[in-house]
């Protein structure tokens, strides 16, 4: 079973200073509550081809995992994959100027669960979906704290 979930969020800050902030993979246990470590297997950038180990607790689990960079526009989307078990996952961050100002973050998150996650995908699909919200929302608080909340459209 394929798991797919994507969350919104609208930050009152500028997409540059967003995806800045959020493109960066050394900031991520910051503002997602489950990561607890990153190190980087390669040079630190958010280049294609970057390979960054994560260490998460999730369900009650401690997972290891590396992602590798496969995708990334600076400012507007980043794409990360990981083939590791027992969840190989795609996560993608996309970055949009706000009609309302600031900006409006998506993080979508893909996957084909094995052994037995497979069997708990839908547990997994909804503890997933309520991570990612509180993670956008963690996020959204640190940046308009620090950036103050300029809603003006970026450029």
């Amino acid at each position: 079973m394929r798991v797919e979930v994507e969350s919104q969020v609208r930050i009152a800050v500028p997409r540059e200073v967003v995806a800045s902030y959020s493109a960066d993979p050394a900031l991520a246990p910051d503002w997602y509550v489950n990561i607890k470590s990153v190190e980087w297997r390669s040079d630190p950038s958010t280049s294609v081809g970057a390979r960054i180990d994560f260490v998460a607790h999730f369900l009650g689990r401690r997972l290891a995992y590396t992602y590798e960079i496969v995708e990334h526009e600076p400012g507007q989307r980043l794409v990360m994959k990981t083939a590791d078990d027992p969840f190989p996952m795609e996560t993608e961050y996309t970055w949009m100027d706000h009609p309302e100002g600031g900006t409006r973050m998506t993080l979508a998150n893909r996957g084909v669960p094995s052994g037995f996650g497979r069997i708990a995908a839908p547990l997994m699909k909804r503890a997933i979906r309520r991570a990612n919200e509180k993670d956008l929302q963690l996020l959204k608080s640190i940046l308009e704290r620090e950036h103050g909340s300029s809603a003006r459209p970026s450029g």
